[in-house]
């Protein structure tokens, strides 16, 4: 099994059977296509690397009589609706696997095409085995377009929310990366992904690991040339002094007074709009391994 298809982490699962063209600047994926003498900048954005055979793999590790189940949460460092997700249907032959072996599981992504999954989710999560949590980090479309070029638009992300919501589908809104100076809106986009059906959230502040530090400080560059050192210089203070802390503890939200500014406006935001700031329950009750539906008993 590839240390990547399946990797334990807080949350205990993630996979997605992709790398990443969607192009956000800010991702922290980057690096991963160095890897593979792969260039983080323009490679990532043009080349991606499909998991063909994940279905077939996640079926043997659902199988395995060592396997505990919990939940698998798709797209948690590359979004699981890549463009060519519409031809090779990697992620919905996954949600496949997981809707026959009755385990749960959740999605985030930035991507309206989570609706073309709705057949499979929708009944899932009324049996309470899937949520879907979708990633807005601005209402600016201009701001959005410079951050994430080939994602959603922000009110098209919102109408997905308010879709699968009206499906009911569990969902929640992801409000990051918070980029200090950048995107200031986040109480903005807390009212109306609650306004579209949202009832959970969480944030994230921005990482950049390794080569991702000089490539959004050329973005800063081009698009913020007179704000970009006071930028830099608020992400640092949230990393300990550094571009990047790879703490485990601080990595997701930062640490110091900036951080913790954040973190005061996301809880005010979210208590007084009636948030829950905790991931929707799934139930691991149901699950069944691949192949042991009708083996009963020989005796």
């Amino acid at each position: 099994m590839p240390a990547d298809l399946l990797r334990s982490s807080y949350n205990p699962v993630n996979k997605s059977p992709w790398r990443i063209n969607v192009g956000c600047i800010y991702c922290f994926a980057r690096p991963t296509h160095s890897y593979l003498n792969l260039s983080p900048g323009l490679d990532f954005e043009t080349k991606l690397i499909a998991k063909r055979n994940v279905a077939e793999l996640l079926r043997v590790e659902l199988a395995r009589k060592s396997y505990k189940p919990s939940p698998i949460i798709i797209g948690t460092a590359t979004d699981c609706y890549q463009p060519i997700e519409r031809e090779l249907r990697l992620t919905r032959s996954v949600i496949e696997v997981l809707k026959d072996a009755r385990h749960p599981f959740g999605i985030i992504t930035k991507s309206s095409a989570v609706e073309h999954d709705l057949d499979l989710i929708a009944p899932m999560a009324a049996d309470h085995l899937a949520a879907v949590y979708v990633t807005i980090t601005t209402l600016d479309g201009e701001l959005a377009r410079k951050l994430e070029p080939r994602a959603a638009a922000p009110h098209r992300r919102l109408r997905t929310l308010r879709t699968l919501a009206e499906a009911g589908v569990p969902v929640g809104v992801s409000v990051g990366p918070q980029i200090p100076f950048v995107n200031e809106d986040m109480e903005q986009v807390l009212e109306a992904a609650w306004d579209a059906g949202a009832r959970s959230a969480f944030y994230t502040v921005i990482r950049l690991p390794w080569e991702v530090a000089p490539l959004f400080k050329q973005w800063l560059e081009l698009h913020y040339p007179q704000r970009a050192g006071r930028i830099m210089e608020r992400i640092r203070e949230m990393r300990g002094g550094k571009d990047y802390d790879a703490d485990f503890a601080t990595r997701m939200k930062g640490s110091g007074v900036w951080a913790d500014l954040i973190r005061q406006r996301f809880e005010k935001a979210t208590k007084r709009l009636g948030f829950s700031n905790d991931r929707t329950p799934l139930d691991l009750s149901a699950f069944r391994p691949p192949g042991a539906e009708g083996q009963g008993s020989l005796f």
